[in-house]
């Protein structure tokens, strides 16, 4: 009897696996991020003043900002200038061991944006790019799927060798003013009548001096230009409209360049576009640092808090991940000395990074540095580590290949897995 029950009940347990593994999937692709907004503080913040700060130092270190603000989470604290984003902490984790070692801005700004720190010749795509290449078949939106507020960090949000039509959508623009004047889609001196006209004279001119015969390009031609009048008179224009958008809530993100676009984000997030790009520049601080942290830093704290609770009021937060951090951050000591009277230079051994949403576990800290923040204790965490947990967050395999012109297929993340360049996906934050 044992031997005839035997295979019986090792076909039933099989079954059982096989179903486990089965809703396990679901359960997995169910989390699966739609969509990826990256607050990026051109320039460099400081991990000390924000997400890595060191009270049981000297001034020399924290200078005029001291104090820190527990965070609605045992054991997180954060800035003092933040304390809106501590009663938020329930909603991400930290990172304070990122890591390239790079000081200079440009070469900085080339492995955060594309996680490849090789050296070698090719020049690799930023991940946005990667991602709106990697998901360009199921991608049906007719706005951009990656698009930056209101300009690209640097040469490099390019889509690299993956050629320029991945490469980022600048809307450039004010979305803090009036009107947000969005390039080849919202213009403020063309009034709709006039757009119509001058689509009808254009239609009439091509109807006399046709380009083609051929049918099929006609078609194409005809897709295009509907695709084009819908950007620009359709209702994909009124995502671009932040007046929809409640007084009272703008007004919690804050009337700033910073606060507008984050609401903006939100509304892109909204139209399924698949990453966007916050830039923030003004944070390369070597001199006057702390004045301008005194400005610069509640403006972040009331951005990145609303569009957090927004984003989770609304049911988005779940599925779309949000990341804020910039190339490198800044010397935890401070130089007092002349020319810079109380700045901080830059810094790539240790910097933080906070992450949210999208299949990343919330409340967490990943990493240490020492009591003065200029060592790295615990996990240190490279750009293609981040960069590639954000690609499995999105369903896109980390050590897959991407097509290269005359090279072949390359790694999506050269970098991925090579001491030095590399300590691993960051599985600890995944939910």
């Amino acid at each position: 009897m044992k031997k005839n029950s035997s295979p019986k009940f090792t076909h039933f347990k099989l079954f059982h696996l096989l179903i486990l593994l089965f809703v396990a999937f679901q359960i997995g692709y169910s989390q699966q991020a739609k969509s990826v907004i990256l607050i990026y503080l051109e320039g460099g913040p400081a991990q000390t003043d924000t997400f890595d700060p060191k009270p049981d130092t000297n001034r020399d270190f924290f200078g005029p900002l001291k104090n820190v603000v527990q965070t609605n989470m045992d054991n997180i604290y954060i800035g003092e200038l933040l304390p809106l984003l501590s009663k938020q902490a329930d909603k991400y984790s930290l990172i304070r061991s990122m890591t390239h070692g790079v000081f200079a801005h440009e070469t900085a700004h080339y492995v955060m944006i594309t996680g490849d720190m090789t050296k070698g010749q090719v020049v690799y795509p930023s991940y946005g790019s990667v991602i709106a290449f990697k998901k360009k078949d199921s991608y049906k939106g007719i706005l951009p799927p990656y698009i930056s507020l209101t300009s690209a960090n640097s040469r490099f949000n390019e889509g690299g060798f993956l050629g320029n039509k991945y490469k980022s959508f600048d809307t450039n623009g004010s979305p803090e003013s009036g009107v947000f004047e969005v390039d080849g889609i919202v213009n403020s001196l063309v009034s709709k009548q006039k757009f119509i006209e001058r689509t009808e004279l254009l239609k009439s001119f091509e109807a006399v001096n046709k380009f083609s015969e051929n049918k099929n390009v006609q078609d194409y031609t005809n897709q295009l230009r509907n695709k084009d009048i819908e950007l620009v008179q359709g209702e994909t224009r009124k995502i671009f409209d932040l007046t929809t958008e409640k007084k009272e809530l703008r007004q919690k993100y804050g009337m700033t360049r910073i606060g507008q676009s984050c609401l903006m984000a939100r509304k892109l997030v909204e139209a399924g576009v698949l990453f966007i790009n916050v830039r923030v520049t003004g944070w390369d601080t070597h001199k006057s640092h702390f004045p301008r942290m005194n400005n610069m830093l509640p403006d972040l704290d009331k951005a990145l808090s609303s569009l957090l609770s927004d984003l989770d009021e609304k049911d988005l937060l779940k599925s779309t991940i949000v990341l804020c951090g910039g190339e490198f951050g800044r010397t935890p000591k401070v130089q007092w000395e002349a020319p810079w009277n109380g700045g901080r230079a830059h810094f790539g051994t240790a910097f933080s990074y906070l992450v949210a949403g999208g299949g990343f576990k919330s409340g967490q800290v990943i990493g240490s540095t020492d009591k003065t923040g200029e060592n790295i204790l615990t996990r240190k965490v490279f750009p293609s580590d981040l960069i590639g947990t954000v690609y499995k967050l999105m369903g896109i395999d980390p050590y897959g290949r991407l097509p290269h012109a005359t090279e072949g297929e390359l790694p999506i993340l050269p970098s991925l897995g090579k001491s030095g360049q590399s300590n691993g996906l960051l599985y600890e934050l995944i939910q």
